[in-house]
């Protein structure tokens, strides 16, 4: 069995991380069959019996392309199947995502916010700058909105 990103754990096991991390909005998790056909209308062909197949180590050697468009699908950086320290990066990163939807759970907050910061996280800061420039000029339009007593 191939080892990757410099660990013990497999490709298998960064998947099913992956699976188990990053799920629905109502907290289920994806089905071979909704990451393929998602995958599928991307222009990438993985059926869902070959994730199955990866998932379970039946198949242990994915294309980069494949692992490229598994990334993209879970919105985590490529290098996360190949780089041990981009797969410790996000696994962290996944972790205080778990973490916090436990505690918005509890109090009824929105996991969605700490999941568009994380992403934002990634980004090159000039980027990074434009989506706060963004965000700052919808909240000043929803401010200004809100003064004239519209929404």
């Amino acid at each position: 069995m191939v080892d990757y990103a410099g660990s013990s754990r497999s490709f298998a096991d960064l998947l099913n991380h992956l699976f188990a991390a990053m799920t629905k909005p109502d907290g289920a998790e994806y089905s071979n069959d909704e990451v393929s056909s998602t995958l599928r209308e991307q222009g990438e062909q993985i059926s869902p019996s070959y994730l199955w197949q990866l998932r379970k180590s039946k198949k242990d050697n994915p294309t980069r392309r494949h692992m490229k468009a598994l990334a993209q699908f879970f919105g985590v950086p490529g290098g996360y199947f190949l780089e041990d320290e981009v797969t410790d990066r996000v696994d962290r990163q996944l972790e205080e995502l778990r973490q916090e939807r436990i505690r918005l759970a509890a109090i009824g907050g929105r996991d969605d916010v700490k999941l568009m910061a994380l992403r934002a996280g990634e980004l090159a800061p000039d980027r990074f700058r434009l989506v706060q420039e963004l965000v700052e000029v919808v909240y000043q339009q929803q401010q200004t909105e809100q003064a004239a007593g519209r929404k």
